[in-house]
């Protein structure tokens, strides 16, 4: 399935609450766009004889390398050598291209933009990169809200997206099975389908059957992702103006995730991607996780083959996603027109499908979702599970969202709040509190 409706931006800078301009609208382009000059003939802007380096710039674990893409298109095209950069952690690296925006040097030919930041690199930042409506690079076959995502209060593209985060639950089959629940991934689906109230049912039951030292789930701030995630409307509303202190989809996501903390054994009290939680994949330590596509190679790698066949793949209880990224080419770089021909081909439908069944990567693509080679992906690591229906169920009810310009800063804030609750035994209410009061002088910086 498809989602046709198309994510809904803010208009031109104006003040808004707590006096916070921010100046984002986006209107899709309009028109086909001719498909880019990166045929697999190897013809086009990369097809001369002059030996050219493109540098791409990543944050993370970004797969292209993994699914040997660049392998793939330097074949392709000889006369290109691609080399790759990855800064780990997003918050280092999206502190470091801000500052090499504003300052238009010491940019890569390709730099990576992660969702939450998308909203300000197509804001005040977007002369910073080229549009890709200026070098007939085809949109058609993108989600139209993944494209309103990177599309700026002109109606410039500064970014094509690669990847989207459609949400499932991963979870445990051997520490189900000795708590005594049902095993099977569409039973499963079934018990906590329509909320993620009935999931925390679920996890009520798993607490009462089991006899290990399992937690039903890794951290109340993963339940507070994949609530709040699910909804239109979070941390901006249609007008621009920042409304998470009354945002239903906020406060449904911080009392969901408040009840995990404080129900003794539900959560293991973990934060994400640092050393511990890593090691409690292997180690057993939860029962359950909201995953997004992309984080399946993550439990793979950190689980370890001992983990294959113990783990699987369900239906989430609502559709929400959770993560996805970009590819823009900054203005000043060296190599404008074949970085433009190789970040077109890189998030050509051909290389989305290659990327999900290669490493679990999901398409942003609506064709390559759609694609029967992505549907019927299965994975034999999560025992056998559908992941291509899963996830391309899942992505077809994703809700077009409302991004602004600190959804990353809200969203870290919000987190960081319910570790109070989780980990320092601080009250839910004072903890709403400290949070509201850090998110202000967090976004007045």
């Amino acid at each position: 399935m498809r989602s046709n409706a198309r994510t809904r931006m803010f208009p031109p800078r104006r003040h808004v609450h707590r006096s916070l301009a921010v100046g984002l609208t986006a209107v899709l382009a309009t028109g086909l766009l001719a498909s880019c000059s990166s045929d697999d003939d190897g013809e086009g802007g990369g097809g001369g004889d002059e030996q050219i380096t493109l540098n791409v710039g990543l944050f993370g674990s970004i797969q292209f390398e993994a699914a040997e893409l660049y392998a793939e298109y330097e074949e392709l095209h000889p006369n290109i050598n691609i080399e790759q950069t990855s800064v780990q952690e997003n918050q280092d690296y999206i502190t470091q291209l801000r500052n090499r925006l504003t300052q238009n040097s010491g940019l890569a030919d390709i730099q990576a933009i992660e969702v939450g930041n998308i909203a300000e690199m197509a804001g005040d930042l977007s002369p910073r990169w080229i549009d890709f409506n200026e070098y007939d690079v085809d949109l058609s076959h993108f989600q139209e809200w993944k494209v309103a995502q990177a599309t700026d209060p002109e109606g410039r593209v500064i970014g094509l997206g690669y990847d989207i985060g459609p949400m499932a639950i991963c979870y445990r089959t051997d520490l189900f099975e000795e708590a005594g629940l049902p095993t099977d991934r569409e039973e499963l689906a079934e018990l906590w389908d329509g909320s993620w109230e009935n999931y925390l049912d679920v996890g009520d039951d798993f607490l009462a059957g089991t006899s290990s030292d399992a937690a039903f789930v890794d951290s109340a701030g993963s339940v507070f992702n994949a609530v709040v995630y699910g909804y239109d409307e979070r941390f901006y509303n249609d007008a621009g103006e920042l409304v998470y202190e009354e945002s239903q989809a906020v406060q449904d996501a911080w009392d969901i995730s408040v009840r995990a903390a404080n129900t003794e054994g539900m959560t293991a009290r973990l934060d994400q991607f640092t050393q511990d939680w890593d090691r409690a994949f292997a180690n057993g330590d939860f029962a359950t996780i909201a995953c997004p596509a992309w984080m399946l190679s993550y439990i793979e790698e950190k689980a370890g083959p001992e983990g294959a066949g113990t783990w699987d793949v369900a239906a989430a209880p609502q559709a929400s996603n959770w993560g996805g990224a970009f590819v823009g080419v900054p203005a000043s770089a060296e190599h404008v027109d074949e970085a433009v021909e190789l970040a077109a081909w890189l998030t050509a439908p051909e290389q989305q499908v290659k990327l999900f069944t290669r490493t679990n990567v999901f398409p942003s693509s609506a064709e390559a979702a759609a694609d029967s080679e992505v549907v019927s992906v299965t994975s034999e690591y999560f025992n056998g599970a559908p992941t291509g229906q899963i996830f391309s169920d899942a992505a077809g009810e994703i809700p077009a969202a409302v991004i602004g310009p600190r959804d990353q800063t809200i969203q870290e804030g919000l987190t960081d709040g319910l570790v109070q609750i989780e980990q320092q035994g601080v009250s839910p209410d004072e903890a709403w509190d400290n949070t509201m009061s850090q998110l202000e002088n967090a976004l007045a910086e």
